[in-house]
C-alpha cells in the first residue's frame, strides 16, 4: 500500500517542483513504483516528466471536480517505474468549483485510494499557495516535504506552512507528520547559507535530511527538455545529489 507524500510550500521558488520531480524519479529509480500527482495549476511538474498539460484527455482537474477515477488519468512516462497524473490548464478553476462540494477537503484522499494499491510511493506537487487544493494534498498525505532556499526569508515561509499543517492536522488529518526538510539551492560558501542551515536544524532537529541540493545548471536545463536530471546528466553533481537523496528518503522509509 501506497505512502503519500505531499510535496508543499507555499513560497515560490524554491524548488518545489524540481525536487517533487527529481525525488519521484529517483525514487523509481531505485526499484519503487512511484507515481507523481501534479496538482499545481502551473502544471510543471507534468513537464518536467515529459507530459504536455495542453493536451492531457483527463486531469487532476477531473478528479477534483468531477470524481473522475484516478485510474482513468494515469500516464506512463518514459521514466523507470515512474508513473504521471497530469496536470491540465483548467486546474486554476478547480478550487472555485468545488469550494461548495460535501466534503471538499477530502475529494483527493478519497480518489486515490483507489490507486494506493498499485504503487509504493505517490509524490503530490502541490501548488505554491494554502488554498483548497493543498488542503487536499495535505488530507490526502501521511507525511509532507518541504524544499526551503537557503535564504534570509526561508524561515518565515516555513513558519507559515506548519501553521497550515497544524491546522490540518487538527481538522482533517490527525495522523500528517513531517516527512523532512530539503535545503535547496545550496552554496556552502556562502556565510547566509550556513546560518539558515543552522537556524532550520534549530527549529526541526530531527527533520532537516542531510542531503543538501547544490545550484547547479543541469537542475535547470533539465526541465526544459522533459527530463529529470539524473536522466538529462547521469553525471553531474544535481543529479548525485537526488540520487542520494532517494536513498536517504527511501532509508527513512524502511518497515
Amino acid at each position: 500500500m501506497a505512502k503519500v507524500i505531499a510535496v508543499a510550500n507555499q513560497k515560490g521558488g524554491v524548488g518545489k517542483t524540481t525536487s517533487a520531480v527529481n525525488l519521484a524519479a529517483a525514487v523509481g529509480m531505485c526499484g519503487k513504483r512511484t507515481i507523481l500527482i501534479d496538482v499545481d495549476p502551473q502544471g510543471n511538474a507534468t513537464s518536467g516528466v515529459g507530459g504536455d498539460k495542453r493536451s492531457a484527455k483527463k486531469s487532476t482537474y477531473d478528479i477534483l471536480v468531477s470524481r473522475e477515477d484516478p485510474k482513468n488519468c494515469i500516464m506512463r512516462t518514459k521514466f523507470a517505474n515512474l508513473d504521471l497524473i497530469p496536470a491540465s490548464l483548467d486546474l486554476a478553476a478547480a478550487e472555485i468549483e468545488i469550494i461548495d462540494q460535501p466534503h471538499r477537503e477530502a475529494i483527493l484522499k478519497n480518489a486515490i485510494a483507489a490507486i494506493k494499491p498499485d504503487y509504493d510511493y505517490i509524490f503530490i506537487d502541490c501548488p505554491p499557495s494554502l488554498g483548497l487544493i493543498t488542503t487536499n494534498s495535505l488530507t490526502a498525505a501521511a507525511t509532507v516535504f518541504v524544499p526551503i532556499q537557503c535564504e534570509y526569508y526561508a524561515l518565515e515561509g516555513l513558519s507559515q506552512l506548519m501553521n497550515t499543517v497544524r491546522r490540518i492536522k487538527r481538522q482533517y488529518n490527525p495522523m500528517l507528520d513531517i516527512e523532512g526538510i530539503l535545503l535547496t539551492m545550496y552554496d556552502g560558501r556562502l556565510n547566509l547559507t550556513q546560518q539558515v542551515v543552522a537556524q532550520v536544524k534549530q527549529f526541526f532537529p530531527k527533520k532537516v535530511f542531510a542531503t543538501v541540493i547544490p545550484r547547479g545548471v543541469r537542475i535547470s536545463e533539465a526541465p526544459s527538455y522533459g527530463m529529470p536530471v539524473m536522466y538529462y546528466d547521469r553525471n553531474s553533481k544535481g543529479s548525485q545529489a537526488y540520487i542520494d537523496l532517494a536513498r536517504e528518503f527511501l532509508n527513512n522509509n524502511k518497515a
